[in-house]
């Protein structure tokens, strides 16, 4: 049987752990045998992010526009815990957050439908898919240690440099604050 030819390469982003082994055995035993598989490689994960501070998601990215089409494994955004785990510089920020805010991504869940698996509503006939924008808020955020007390504020400037200002918080001790946004 001649293999399935490729015309177009597929962006392929190799993960953490498990996933590394998993993504493997699936291209062995479920894609090699069948198609003439042509990839650009990109390695993400969390000890190569480190050695190229995570240039090598940006290059992923830019692949997958040039491209238009990938394969992402499952990745570590690295804790507190992680960093000294891995040593890192930096506690890099999620791949999947930096990927999809350079390809403008929304994120679709849908449920898989599996013959022989009730699902968890037993009325539901029609599965429903689930879209949202995945640009700004969490994957784009900005952390801020507060070291004790004091008061956290809002602050947006416009061009004219008119600013508005909210209260967020009056700190007596210390804490952590989080900006977020969306467009």
């Amino acid at each position: 049987m001649a293999k399935i030819q490729m015309t177009t390469p597929l962006v392929e982003m190799d993960g953490d752990e498990m996933t590394r082994i998993l993504w493997k055995m699936i291209k062995d035993e479920l894609i090699l045998p069948y198609i003439d598989l042509k990839t650009e490689y990109y390695d993400l994960g969390l000890e190569y992010r480190n050695e190229t501070n995570d240039q090598v998601t940006v290059d992923s990215a830019e692949a997958t526009k040039k491209y238009g089409v990938a394969v992402k494994c499952a990745t570590i955004t690295p804790n507190a815990a992680r960093m000294t785990e891995y040593n890192l510089k930096e506690m890099w920020k999620s791949p999947n957050g930096t990927i999809r805010a350079m390809l403008d991504g929304t994120v679709f869940r849908a449920p898989i439908v599996v013959k022989g698996i009730e699902p968890c509503v037993k009325n539901w006939e029609k599965p429903i898919t689930l879209a949202r924008h995945a640009y700004g808020d969490v994957y784009k955020n900005t952390e801020i240690k507060v070291p004790g007390p004091g008061k956290a504020e809002l602050v947006f400037t416009a061009e004219d440099g008119t600013e508005i200002r909210e209260l967020i918080h009056n700190f007596t001790g210390s804490g952590i604050i989080q900006g977020i946004h969306n467009t």
